[in-house]
């Protein structure tokens, strides 16, 4: 895929196994645990490449205002794409969308809501908590995506152990493995065969 046609993640390993990021233009599901560096994840996104800063918004909807935020608490989510702007947004969190508003309101924001924002050329990274949601609900929301990376974590012995998995990217040759990832002060940071990062 030509480069100008992808935009960075804001994780430096992750843009490296996708070859570039992602489309321009697409919505993601990011999904993990509270505990896995789910937020994380959704930071560095939105803050993006700090060599290429680009203009985002950041709906926080069940958690810590920071900085730059907006409070989507109380705004209903047809309202949502009046409050968007730039290139990089993130929801945050999905969850919280399907909990106080249901399934249909959830995915009526992913295939009609977005629409414009994507059509933009922007990129959604929607942040989806697992194990709170009925499978079939979870089903629909990834089949109306154009991306699906999941945060999975794990326990060996003694040692946490955290991977990164991306299962759906239109338009991006999927990695055929799992990448490992670790959390640190700076967020996240993953290995790639290629190098660690």
């Amino acid at each position: 895929m030509d480069r100008e046609k992808q935009r960075s993640t804001g994780l430096v390993g992750l843009d490296l196994v996708l070859e570039g990021g992602i489309p321009k233009g697409t919505v993601i599901i990011v999904a993990g645990t509270p505990t896995n560096g789910l937020d994380l994840f959704a930071r560095q996104f939105w803050k993006g490449d700090p060599d290429n800063p680009e203009e985002g918004t950041y709906l926080m909807l069940d958690g810590k205002i920071e900085e730059g935020m907006t409070d989507a608490r109380e705004i209903p989510p047809d309202q949502y794409p009046a409050h968007m702007h730039g290139q990089r947004i993130v929801i945050d969190s999905l969850s919280s969308i399907i909990l106080r508003h249901g399934i249909d309101d959830a995915v009526d924001l992913v295939t009609r809501g977005l629409r414009e924002k994507v059509a933009e050329g922007a990129n959604v990274a929607l942040i989806m908590y697992l194990g709170i949601h009925r499978k079939a609900d979870e089903n629909k929301l990834i089949r109306s995506v154009d991306g699906y990376i999941e945060l999975k974590q794990g326990i060996e012995g003694s040692e946490v152990e955290r991977m990164l998995g991306v299962f759906k990217m239109v338009g991006v040759e999927l990695p055929r493995q799992l990448v490992p990832y670790n959390i640190t002060a700076d967020g996240l940071e993953l290995s790639t065969t290629k190098r660690v990062v």
